[in-house]
């Protein structure tokens, strides 16, 4: 297993990310010599990201996210990986929210399967496969993913510093928790979203990986590999079903996912 990396270079990725995120301000990327240089010093640098956000005020780590986990995502970003983010206690919503539009820089939103853990996936514990995550899980839920685009041109940016940014995560709604889910075939699911009530598109769960737990069981490995856990009462997003759409002020997105319900956004 792994430990933290220890690298100064990631403090100062991360005190730069910070720094933006709260003065809302877009950044080009990361200097080359904060820049993180793979995957496992971006997770690092996006763990340190959390604890300035939540010493400034910003709120804790409450869930997690995991973007490129379907075709269309991964075509639409130009990444063949899922990557992971963290989502903030004060970014969580449920049911039905609003959100001021000039909160964001360039705002989307993505129609997800989410999961409410009831137990902890330790790092002790792994490896993980969909069988074995299951088993924490306490409720499925249909749930918004708010995505903010906080760079002036993100296919220019690279992936490791993407993703010490969260990957784009900017909050969440979470619709109403099921609890009674064991009976419910996650990869049969469909969800479909709607903007101002036009329909803009729709996936299928076994979009995500060939079937959402997959997700989970790579976000509970990949945090044990850095010797890091998930922790009963987070919630993980697994994957967007749909391809991000991007919203002006006034517009109301609303996701519908079988089985599970709804969730919606107004931006004002």
């Amino acid at each position: 297993m792994g430990g933290p990396v220890e690298a100064p270079h990631l403090d100062e990725a991360a005190r730069q990310l910070a720094e933006a995120r709260l003065a809302g301000r877009r950044l080009s990327g990361l200097p080359p010599e904060a820049r993180p240089a793979d995957l496992p010093e971006a997770y690092a640098a996006q763990d340190r990201l959390h604890e300035r956000l939540a010493a400034a005020g910003a709120g804790r780590l409450a869930g997690h996210k995991i973007g490129c986990t379907t075709p269309v995502m991964q075509a639409y970003l130009r990444i063949d990986t899922p990557c992971g983010g963290g989502i903030l206690d004060a970014d969580v919503a449920h049911g039905r929210a609003e959100r001021p539009h000039a909160r964001y820089r360039r705002v989307g939103v993505e129609c997800e399967v989410a999961v409410r853990l009831g137990g902890d996936l330790s790092a002790a514990a792994a490896p993980f496969d969909r069988t074995a995550v299951a088993a924490a899980i306490d409720a499925v839920m249909a749930a918004i993913e708010v995505v903010d685009d906080r760079w002036t041109d993100y296919q220019a940016v690279d992936t490791p510093t993407l993703v010490a940014d969260d990957f784009f995560a900017a909050g969440c709604v979470l619709g109403e928790p099921r609890a009674d889910w064991r009976g419910l075939d996650l990869a049969a699911l469909s969800g479909t979203m709607a903007i101002n009530g036009a329909r803009v598109g729709e996936g299928r769960g076994a979009d995500v990986l060939g079937h959402p737990l997959e997700a989970l069981a790579w976000l509970a490995n990949n945090q044990a590999a850095r010797g890091r856990g998930l922790r009963a009462g987070e919630f993980v997003l697994l994957g967007s079903l749909v391809t991000t759409r991007w919203l002006a002020r006034g517009d109301e997105a609303v996701i519908e996912v079988s089985d599970l319900g709804r969730a919606a956004l107004r931006l004002t």
